[in-house]
């Protein structure tokens, strides 16, 4: 599998996610243990060194987001809201790419 395809398989899985947390369907540690599994997986294949793609850096974007706010803030400061909800429907095909959302991939090797 390449980055490619593991980002294109993962984003909508993230969207969804991401938007079922604000949607109130799914918990917080639950989203987190998605993202945790998720970077597990990463670990696992590896990086091939290609270039980023934008689904890929709102991906890492959204994920470390989720991950870095506590939740007060995640529900409660509305600017962030509506830029991980952008980054949501973005990673699901439905928007376009949202400003101020660049992530970057972690290292697949820890030295």
């Amino acid at each position: 599998m390449t980055t490619d395809d593991f980002i294109q398989l993962k984003a909508p899985q993230l969207a969804a996610y991401g938007e079922g947390f604000y949607q109130q369907q799914i918990p917080l540690t639950e989203l987190r243990l998605y993202l945790w599994d998720t970077l597990e997986e990463w670990f696992v294949l590896g990086n091939n060194g290609e270039a980023q793609s934008d689904l890929e850096r709102v991906f890492w974007f959204l994920l470390y987001s989720f991950e870095k706010w506590p939740e007060w803030a995640l529900l409660g400061n509305q600017y962030l809201r509506q830029q991980l909800r952008q980054c949501c429907a973005f990673l699901a095909g439905k928007g376009s790419f949202p400003d101020g959302c660049s992530g970057v991939r972690p290292a697949a090797k820890i030295t």
